[in-house]
């Protein structure tokens, strides 16, 4: 997994270091926990399988969506053509 370097000032870092020995947890654990939370703060999927269905659901919404309207075209013709008849 690629790193990336985040500065914290000294208090925060020390805030941060005491939670963490509180927890017996290390600082990937506590940002780890962290992202994830703010990642369903905001509807973000956190997994991978989880991003994967929420997109097969938004495809099958926009071609129920697609489909529908197509026909209500198709139905709204028909009646025009039946009254010019």
């Amino acid at each position: 997994m690629p790193g990336k370097r985040v500065s914290f000032d000294a208090a925060t870092w020390s805030a941060l270091d005491l939670l963490a020995r509180d927890r017996t947890m290390d600082f990937q654990a506590l940002a780890d926990e962290a992202f994830r939370d703010l990642l369903q703060k905001y509807g973000r999927p956190t997994e991978l399988q989880a991003a994967l269905r929420r997109s097969a659901k938004a495809g099958a919404k926009r071609a129920a969506t697609t489909s529908a309207s197509a026909g209500r075209r198709t139905a709204a013709a028909k009646r025009k053509r039946a009254r010019r008849a």
